[in-house]
């Protein structure tokens, strides 16, 4: 072993020393996590169909950061044998990941089944299950087939019942063998983001399009999870959604910045939290109230944000039987203009042009002296974790939440001892939002097992617990030290105050 390996491991041994051990309890699962966009590539291949994602970075490579696309990524497609093989080192107990729906049904409707789609995805979960380790499969993490999107996409209302053919065509082929099923990841990602800004499918249409696609994924997944129950309820698996969640806090002690940070939670994960898990249903009274409030300012005739029926307010509500949590940051949020319009800074006038924005009328902001990462949006704050889980519990009756999603970004390299530092320090706020506070958390997940293709930045940041070499024909995955750290939380379910680098970094290819 060099001496700079053994000058960073003494390091990162002696910032445990002095920290007690925490452990979880045995019933808990440790996991890690990916996706079939950024890990599979194949995205012609055997009978796949186009998605947004590939037409939108084929067409949109000067809005991707380092220029590239998913077209390779890290060929798990063909290499997922060796990406098991990893995950059975790391000693996890399951590996969350996705189908791509048009690898399923290429034009995304039912009429066109991709037996090749279906064979390859049975591959993988035999091998998962071969090896002992339990799939954890999201149906929508993003990747809308093109077609679809020529239909409106998201915007449309018959693509949740589009959706609902897609979701019984998975259960109907995969449901014996898959105890744990999530409908969609982060659905104020790619509504707000894609819909309303610059990922696919890009129509930047902020404050119209982004809510017309929360409506309808809100009710597709309120149609599947009750088909599931009319159906496939014999399977005695648990179905459920994932929301994103950053902890919002309030940039000042003021009763205007406190307002702004609480209306901020409401607009992100109440958006989709509190349809399905409140009490009443329904979209948050906050949002309802300001949406409908500019919409008139606006000259609308109604409001931007859409209505439930009755019947779907019901349909909707309580439509889990668990909750992912994805989480990585915090933000501090301070009021602009009580939440109505904002002024432009050109003209002195009043701004009416819809947008998100204008509608939560806060902004945010991180800390200068929050510790940095390679990910412009992503700062170190582990407090933030204990209290956004503090903040479902006391909203929402403290629903049973599984984490699905937490990690961070650095720079290349074997030796990420701030990843290290990173889990470690996530890791002990979430242990004292359970033991401590009570909240109610069952399962934590790592993302991501290995580097991949992140969106709009493309192949320049880097999650993964194994390090991808983009240079190498065979795209080389290495253990990193975070993959010995995390292997040994995973295995003892503690949290180590001694840390000893014991890991077998052999390279697949």
């Amino acid at each position: 072993m060099s001496l700079l390996i053994v000058f960073i491991l003494t390091a990162v041994i002696s910032s445990y020393a002095a920290t007690p051990k925490q452990c979880f309890d045995n019933t808990f699962h440790f996991g890690v996590g990916s996706s079939a966009l950024q890990t599979e590539g194949a995205w012609n291949l055997s009978g796949k169909g186009e998605s947004i994602w590939d037409r939108y970075s084929h067409d949109n490579q000067d809005l991707v950061f380092d220029h590239t696309n998913a077209d390779v990524a890290t060929d798990s497609y063909h290499k997922y044998k060796d990406d098991i093989r990893n995950i059975k080192k790391l000693g996890v107990t399951f590996y969350r990941f996705s189908i791509a729906w048009s690898r399923i049904l290429p034009t995304g409707l039912i009429d066109e089944i991709n037996e090749d789609g279906i064979k390859h995805y049975h591959a993988v979960i035999d091998e998962l299950l071969k090896e002992g380790i339990k799939p954890m499969v999201t149906m929508y993490h993003w990747d809308l087939p093109q077609s679809l999107q020529e239909l409106g996409g998201w915007t449309n209302p018959i693509i949740a019942d589009y959706f609902v053919d897609y979701a019984r065509v998975l259960l109907q082929n995969f449901g014996g063998k898959v105890n744990t099923w999530v409908t969609f990841n982060e659905p104020y990602s790619f509504c707000h983001d894609g819909y309303g800004g610059l990922y696919a499918p890009g129509t930047r249409s902020s404050g119209r399009h982004d809510y017309l696609c929360g409506h309808n994924v809100l009710r597709a997944h309120g149609m599947a999870f009750r088909m599931y129950e009319k159906e496939f309820s014999h399977l005695k698996a648990s179905v459920s959604i994932t929301l994103n969640m950053s902890w919002l806090e309030p940039a000042t002690t003021s009763v205007d910045d406190q307002a702004a940070a609480e209306r901020a939670r409401q607009f992100s994960f109440g958006w989709f939290g509190h349809p399905i898990l409140s009490k009443d249903g329904d979209y948050p009274p906050a949002m309802r109230e300001a949406i409908n409030r500019n919409s008139r300012i606006q000259g609308f005739n109604h409001s931007r944000l859409p209505t439930f029926t009755p019947e779907e307010v019901a349909m909707i509500k309580k439509s889990y039987h668990f909750v992912g949590l994805n989480h990585y940051t915090t933000f501090l949020v301070r009021l602009i203009l009580a939440g109505i319009c904002k002024v432009s800074k050109r003209s002195g006038i009043i701004d009416t042009k819809p947008s998100y924005e204008n509608d939560v009328g806060a902004i945010l902001r991180q800390s200068p002296t929050w510790p940095k990462t390679n990910s412009s949006w992503l700062k170190v704050v582990p407090w933030g974790f204990r209290k956004a889980l503090n903040w479902i519990k006391n909203t929402y009756n403290n629903p049973r939440l599984f984490i699905t999603e937490n990690g961070v970004s650095y720079e290349a390299g074997l030796q990420d001892v701030k990843r290290v530092n990173y889990i470690e320090a996530y890791l002990r706020s979430v242990h004292d939002a359970i033991y401590k506070d009570g909240c109610n958390v069952f399962g934590y997940t790592y993302w991501s097992l290995m580097d991949n293709y992140e969106w709009m930045r493309g192949y320049s940041e880097r999650f993964g617990l194994f390090e991808v070499d983009y240079k190498s024909s065979n795209l080389t995955r290495s253990a990193r030290l975070s993959a010995a750290f995390y292997s040994t939380v995973a295995r003892t379910k503690c949290i180590p105050d001694n840390f000893n680098y014991n890991f077998n970094n052999d390279t697949n290819n």
